[in-house]
């Protein structure tokens, strides 16, 4: 078994006995952006994902504070933790697609 598939399997464990992981409201990643915002905030390409959204706010925040650490510690995390969901939601998808990919060639 891959490591991703039992990453993912013991997550699905983990949230139907132990409550899962909590998603914070506003952390999910979105495909439906707008983009001339993201553009507007000069989001880098490399940055642009599913949680540009968020990085928006999170950029606006940090130059009204000049960067301060201790500021900005909400919107920081909301990121960080659509991150990780976006991480979560392409391993499931990984897992799916092996799924297919194995029937089809046990078919064959």
């Amino acid at each position: 078994r891959s490591f991703i598939t039992s990453f993912v399997l013991r997550e699905q464990i983990n949230s139907s006995t132990m409550g899962g992981h909590h998603v914070t409201p506003g952390s999910e990643p979105r495909k439906d952006q707008d983009i001339q915002a993201i553009k507007d905030a000069r989001i880098p390409l490399a940055w642009r994902d599913t949680c540009s959204h968020i990085l928006v706010e999170l950029n606006k925040c940090r130059r009204d504070t000049w960067w301060n650490p201790n500021k900005c510690s909400h919107d920081r995390h909301l990121y960080e933790e659509c991150e990780y969901n976006a991480y979560l939601q392409r391993c499931e998808v990984k897992v799916q697609e092996d799924k297919i990919k194995k029937s089809m060639q046990s078919t064959d």
